[in-house]
């Protein structure tokens, strides 16, 4: 697992030259997803090897649908625990949300914040850990509409620890998605924040998000991240403490120069919260 303090960057195939290139200590651990790299072989396999082989290797699923009513995929499953092991990856995380109905749909839909729901996630994400032989964590993910709950319907916060207990899991805290619902739906960033329970918190996520005419945040992973994203994750160490902190961007790259200053971005605010602290 990486330390505390460390300060990741997601492993885009785009960035991959630049990524061999780098300054090894221009981050501290990569982040790729599973999906799109079992079964690739040559070239980029090799590269992969080698950058796990410089860097420890976190993955982030992007398909199990685990909040979906289809079968869990146990051969994708067995190939995803394979590429785990062969990786030495210490942590494995997926999305709080759905994507399949019987086709991969491309989308990480939501799921009703109810107690039926809890169960449901929970079992199944109790199902993923067994077959992978290993923890993993949920993200809490950004949407853009809330599923009917019924009649008893819990809080978004509810909702993430219920699950989080129910299924005995860890939590990929992603504090771009907690600023754009939001922005969204009118709540309050930094007591969900606050609300997520401290010790399940396994790393955190940050990112830039699209902003529409409309004023709707859309999650694109393709912007900067905003300066109240950046306070908001200072919030998140001081209520939790440092957590490994992954830099997502999977589009419009710029330079990774541009990318490597917002990793100091990151070391800056866990320097500034670790001297606030003592």
């Amino acid at each position: 697992m990486p330390a505390a303090a460390a300060v990741g960057l997601g492993l885009r195939r785009a960035l991959i030259p630049e990524l061999l290139a780098a300054d090894p200590a221009a981050f501290d651990f990569l982040e790729c997803a599973p999906d799109n790299w079992v079964g690739i072989g040559g070239l980029a396999a090799e590269q992969l090897h080698t950058l796990s082989h410089r860097h420890p290797l976190t993955c982030h699923g992007l398909s199990l649908s685990l909040g979906g009513v289809a079968p869990l995929d146990l051969d994708f499953l067995a190939a995803t625990r394979r590429f785990l092991d062969a990786h030495a990856v210490a942590l494995y995380s997926e999305h709080l949300s759905w994507c399949d109905d019987g086709a991969q749909l491309y989308e990480l839909l939501p799921l009703p914040h109810s107690e039926e729901a809890v169960r449901h996630v929970a079992g199944r994400i109790q199902q993923v850990q067994d077959v992978l032989g290993r923890r993993i964590a949920i993200e809490n993910v950004s949407r853009y509409a809330t599923p009917p709950a019924g009649n008893a319907p819990l809080s978004e916060a509810e909702f993430v620890c219920a699950v989080l207990a129910e299924a005995d899991c860890d939590l990929l805290l992603d504090v771009n998605n907690v600023q754009v619902n939001a922005l969204n739906f009118g709540g309050d960033a930094m007591a969900f924040i606050a609300a997520m329970p401290s010790a399940r918190i396994a790393c955190l996520h940050v990112a830039g998000h699209e902003v529409e005419a409309s004023g709707l945040r859309i999650d694109t992973h393709a912007k900067p991240v905003d300066d109240a994203v950046w306070q908001l994750l200072a919030h998140t160490y001081r209520c939790h403490g440092l957590r490994p902190t992954l830099l997502e961007r999977d589009g419009d790259f710029p330079p990774l120069a541009v990318l490597t200053d917002e990793l100091r971005c990151i070391r800056d605010t866990q320097r500034a919260c670790t001297r606030a602290a003592a």
